[in-house]
């Protein structure tokens, strides 16, 4: 009678499973995948990447969540020596500052922002179109959307705000995301939940409340509802590890475009071998646009930042992720307007695409932590009713 299956080993499902263990349910965790950790999965060997660039920001709810179980561990914040390496595109060049028009637009409080209306015409009428551009575009590293400036100015402008925060929010697991899942997969066989890893479940099983902790695509086949469906983007993801050379960029932020590119060795070194670093950049393109735009795209901001790049490349991974870089809300919806948490007689989703607020990982840790919480209510109604009828008997 107190059983729950969580359907999906990403941060998401293991959120779910550690809160529904914590409530006293007996739960059971199945992952497709041979390991756990989803979009957080670090890879294995010399060069600790995850699934495009990943940063913890430390004022989201999830922060105080892993550090309340003593699951964070050690983190690495953006390097202050780092600050002045911190550089631009715009205008053909790299330059050390944005524009000071887009410095006053990240200090507009987000309540300022309609969520009717598109950022790009908001952020217009309140600093010009100029800014409003290269706003958008900043604000991509926190959207993985090819057209910032078409979403909700709501939307956007919290992201905006967060990720142009003083001191930064970003933060970094040292040794990769890989280590938190690693902490919160111990935290859960410790409350007793049973993992099984390298099984795929093609239907969702009727006897237990279930939550399906998986993208979008693959809980609206397991589901079979065809209503499961919300905006995501679809974005060219780089790995590179280059030789070191001094003095090189910590970030490049594509003001003409959205585009990210970080050197991830300055703040934590053991993410690839002594001698090299290690960048990752995220490029969204449209839907029309070819993996090789993107591409090209990343290759311009290389030669305008690491100059020799390709001499000195030692490793190097290209890819295209299509609606898995979470949800993002047009003009008119925001988060409560994704698909419900709830499904109705004990079936909840989970993820980041999902019915809950929050930054990029963020809405994954709240999706989990409601899912579970449901689930636990709708085991406690169940042995409500059986004991009910234990004594009408």
């Amino acid at each position: 009678m107190n059983r729950i299956s969580v359907i999906g080993g990403g941060l998401a499902g293991l959120t779910a499973a550690i809160t529904a263990a914590e409530g006293g349910a007996r739960v059971t965790l199945y992952e497709a995948h041979h390991t756990l950790g989803g979009r957080a999965r670090t890879a294995e060997g010399p060069y600790l990447t995850n699934e495009g660039p990943h940063a913890l920001y430390n004022r989201g709810p999830h922060w105080s969540w892993l550090r309340q179980r003593d699951l964070l561990g050690p983190v690495a914040a953006v390097p202050l020596r780092e600050g002045s390496r911190f550089r631009f595109h715009r205008g053909g060049a790299l330059r050390r500052t944005p524009p000071l028009s887009l410095l006053r637009l990240t200090r507009r409080p987000v309540e300022e922002a309609p969520v009717d209306t598109s950022f790009t015409e908001w952020a217009s009428a309140v600093a010009g179109p100029r800014a409003a551009r290269a706003a958008a575009h900043y604000a991509a590293v926190a959207l993985f959307h090819h057209d910032p400036g078409a979403l909700s100015a709501r939307f956007v402008q919290e992201r905006l705000r967060r990720a142009a925060a003083l001191p930064p929010e970003a933060h970094f697991p040292v040794g990769g995301w890989g280590q938190i899942v690693e902490r919160m997969a111990a935290r859960a066989w410790n409350l007793g939940v049973r993992m099984e890893t390298t099984v795929r479940i093609d239907a969702v099983p009727d006897d237990t409340p279930v939550i399906v902790a998986t993208s979008m695509d693959a809980a609206r086949r397991l589901v079979g509802d065809d209503s499961l469906h919300w905006t995501s983007g679809r974005t060219v993801l780089l790995d590179l590890a280059l030789r070191s050379r001094k003095g090189e960029p910590f970030v490049i932020s594509d003001l003409e475009a959205p585009g990210w590119l970080e050197r991830f060795t300055a703040q934590d070194p053991s993410v690839a071998p002594a001698g090299e670093q290690l960048l990752q950049g995220q490029f969204p393109i449209g839907p029309g646009e070819s993996r090789a735009a993107g591409t090209a795209r990343a290759e311009a901001l290389l030669d305008l930042g690491f100059p020799g790049w390709r001499e000195r490349t030692v490793w190097r991974r290209d890819a295209l992720a299509t609606g898995r870089t979470g949800a993002v809300d047009h003009p008119g919806t925001t988060w409560r307007d994704r698909p419900a948490i709830d499904r109705g007689r004990g079936l909840y989703l989970a993820g980041d695409q999902v019915a809950a607020p929050g930054v990029l990982s963020e809405v994954s840790f709240n999706s989990g932590i409601t899912a579970a919480s449901l689930a636990l209510r709708h085991l406690a109604r169940r042995t409500h009713l059986a004991q009910l009828d234990l004594k009408r008997a």
